[in-house]
């Protein structure tokens, strides 16, 4: 390979992708959006389940719910059933639902007819009316001095990453999604560029020089996987992506530019006009966006997900970034996207190559 050569349609290319405006400017625009949909996102989660109370001056009803919070449960007593409606309804304070007990409470509870009103917004997860259940339950057993029929002793596994006190902010989940949407949008650049030089034979000026068919398809490569490359470091810098093992993340983007960059030299060489590019490239990107969007649900993945190309950039950005993994932990994802990268961008480069060399 001819590297002077290569330089020399690094540039042509450089020059020809500033030249067209729609591309400059869906990349300006995107880079912009994205930076500000995030920053724009929760930074943070509030795990505090915030109940109402309303009770007539019945402190043995209060004092035993008060004395349960925690950093979990947060109780607040109103002074009517209005107000703790209004509060419900409105959202005041946070209020997430509560809990009306009726005035004869305490006398009718040692006959078992004491009763609770549940004031729940509609959407409430049904697990937060279960919890509302039992406490007035237990409030039950308080007032009226007795112990519930049976007691279990339970003990709690819990399986998969405890998140508990450190859940993922919004703006945490949307993290990949944006990185991966960064990376779709020079995969369309890339397709358009080659698209356009095969459909006009430039390619064909470029061979009657020194230059040879692995030299334009290294250029290509090396021009997307660039392009791609710094597009994402720029976005990654905006949003604060870069934390945890710095290194491994970086390996991860690296790995997850050559992947769409040899996409964009499939869907390029492949599509024979501006509709067909975008069409194809959609094709080839759409099943590929699954793992990001399935970032936003966490949990564990199916096994076809994880055999996706992309679900290895996505669980190692969502890695680093959020659990704090390193390469121990994110060896076997980041071989399995080495993997899929060099495949594809084979691929990419020797139907490049086939399509150049028909011209």
């Amino acid at each position: 390979m001819n590297l002077g050569v290569i330089t020399a349609i690094l540039r042509k290319d450089l020059v020809a992708l500033t030249r067209d405006r729609f591309y400059v400017f869906i990349t300006f625009i995107g880079l912009i959006a994205f930076v500000a949909m995030y920053w724009l996102l929760p930074s943070s989660v509030d795990e505090t389940f915030r109940m109402g109370v309303y009770q007539t001056g019945l402190d043995q009803i209060f004092n035993p719910i008060e004395a349960a919070q925690t950093e979990a449960l947060a109780v607040r007593q109103y002074s009517s059933v209005e107000d703790l409606t209004a509060a419900v309804e409105e959202g005041t304070d946070g209020i997430v639902a509560g809990m009306v007990f009726s005035d004869d409470f305490a006398s009718a509870t040692p006959g078992g007819t004491a009763s609770v009103v549940l004031l729940v917004p509609a959407g409430l997860p049904p697990q937060y009316t279960r919890l509302m259940d039992g406490i007035a339950s237990q409030v039950g057993y308080f007032v009226s001095g007795t112990d519930p029929p049976f007691s279990v002793a339970t003990s709690t596994v819990i399986l998969g990453p405890d998140r508990v006190g450190d859940q993922v902010s919004m703006q945490e989940q949307m993290r990949p999604l944006l990185a991966f949407f960064i990376l779709l949008m020079e995969t369309f650049a890339l397709a358009s560029l080659v698209s356009v030089e095969v459909q006009l034979r430039t390619v064909t000026a470029v061979l009657v020089t020194p230059a040879r068919s692995r030299d334009f398809i290294t250029a290509k490569g090396l021009f997307g996987t660039l392009l791609a490359l710094v597009e994402v470091l720029i976005l990654m810098v905006l949003i604060r992506g870069f934390v945890g093992d710095i290194a491994v993340l970086l390996v991860a983007l690296v790995l997850g530019a050559v992947l769409v960059t040899g996409i964009g030299m499939l869907a390029g060489a492949s599509g024979r006009d501006f509709m067909g590019v975008l069409f194809l490239s959609m094709t080839l990107m759409l099943p590929l966006m699954i793992p990001a969007f399935g970032a936003l649900f966490p949990g564990t993945a199916a096994t076809w997900v994880k055999l996706l190309p992309t679900y290895g950039l996505v669980e190692a950005i969502v890695g680093v970034t959020t659990r704090g993994e390193s390469w121990s932990d994110l060896g076997p994802v980041l071989l399995l996207l080495a993997t899929w990268g060099v495949a594809l961008f084979a691929l990419g480069s020797v139907v490049l190559r086939r399509r150049v060399e028909t011209i």
